[in-house]
């Protein structure tokens, strides 16, 4: 799989404002947004955020909340590749369980998922704006 570069980091937060004193008020990120609070102006990283739990689960499962069944994630991590449906393929080949299929997410990403028995929700994505 060819990884192109680290295209985002979110910590998967169940108390939003908490964490958004943490990493903005105390931290000084600058994160905008009040649903998913986010930057991509952080030199090192393309982008960070804050993702409620209830936006992971609508991403990956439809339903605003976590199944009970499956481990809760705390972070995620997404690699950039050229190709998500080749690159989910290969997971699935080596072995991998996706959380989901390749799809267009609503904001223009195409994700797949999986999450990692240690509770890291891993994507492989594409996003067009990292490419302009």
């Amino acid at each position: 799989m060819d990884i192109l570069f680290v295209a985002g980091v979110a910590a998967i937060v169940p108390d939003l404002p908490a964490s958004r004193r943490l990493f903005a008020d105390v931290l000084g990120l600058p994160l905008e947004g009040d649903d998913y609070p986010a930057t991509d102006a952080v030199v090192g990283i393309k982008h960070f955020g804050l993702w409620p739990l209830s936006g992971a689960a609508q991403s990956c499962f439809g339903s605003d909340t976590w199944p009970a069944d499956v481990p809760v994630p705390t972070s995620t991590i997404e690699f950039e590749v050229a190709d998500v449906d080749a690159a989910a393929a290969e997971l699935r080949a080596a072995g991998y369980t996706l959380v989901h299929a390749p799809k267009d997410e609503p904001w223009g990403q195409r994700t797949a998922r999986l999450l990692t028995a240690d509770g890291l929700l891993v994507g492989v994505v594409h996003t067009p704006w990292f490419h302009d």
